[in-house]
Formats: C-alpha cells, structure tokens, sequence
C-alpha cells in the first residue's frame, strides 16, 4: 500500500506523518485517506474532480503534473506527498 503524508500546516486535513492506504493509483489512495480524513478531497480537489492549483504532489521526491497525477499508478512502497503550492513574485 502507498504511504500519503501532508506538510504539517495541514495537518487538520490529512495524515502529517506517513500513513498507509490501499489503492493501485493516486486517486484510489486519496478516496481511502478521505475516509479517515474527511477534508482531504475538498483540499485536494476541485469542483471537477481536478487536483487544485494550490496543491502540489510529489511521489518519489518529484513533482508530478496536476493534471494526470490522479491516475498515475504507484507502487505499495511509494509516499504520495501532499502540500501546498506556492505562487506569485
């Protein structure tokens, strides 16, 4: 099963320390974290079902791309890494 962990500052959001979920892709390991973390989906997602603008996904230390990272399979080992992107000049 991946791990989903969230920076601290969401820690009323989702797991601050690594936390297993079962789940072949990003999207079904976020649907079972949202079971024990409730707020998780409305941080993450959208009204489309999209991975917001102010979220940024890492697994395996590197930033996936917003738009496909919801299908992207990961492996029993791998951290899903939730935190917020950061923008502007």
């Amino acid at each position: 099963m991946p791990f989903i962990v969230c920076t601290q500052h969401l820690r009323e959001v989702g797991p601050s320390q690594k936390e297993m979920f079962p789940g072949g892709t990003v999207r079904e390991a976020l649907q079972q974290a949202a079971q024990r973390y409730p707020r998780l989906t409305g941080y993450v997602l959208d009204d489309q079902g999209e991975v917001r603008k102010h979220v940024a996904i890492f697994i395996g230390g590197e930033l996936q791309n917003r738009r496909t990272v919801l299908d992207r399979t990961v492996l029993a080992d791998e951290e899903i890494y939730i935190l917020q992107a950061l923008s502007g000049g």
